[in-house]
């Protein structure tokens, strides 16, 4: 689990979490250039999510999408997973 929460997709959206919400206390105005901001916050951790998500499936040999960054490794995470006994 710990590789998956540390991952640098994960900790990057934080951090730009991070950053948005210090804009917020600012008390900056709400303009169309922070709301797309947000939205590419928002669609950087969904990203983020979905890498592992088809990580674990992958390693599990579950079956993934094609357009998943892990397609075509599905072979060495499982036996990697294998490799550690669980």
């Amino acid at each position: 689990m710990r590789q998956y929460l540390f991952g640098t997709g994960i900790l990057s959206a934080v951090t730009g979490g991070m950053t948005l919400l210090r804009s917020i206390r600012n008390d900056e105005p709400f303009t169309w250039r922070t709301a797309l901001a947000w939205l590419s916050w928002g669609i950087s951790l969904a990203l983020a999510i979905g890498a592992i998500v088809d990580t674990r499936r992958a390693a599990r040999g579950h079956a993934i999408p094609q357009d998943s960054p892990v397609h075509g490794k599905e072979e060495k995470l499982m036996k990697k997973r294998l490799a550690r006994g669980r």
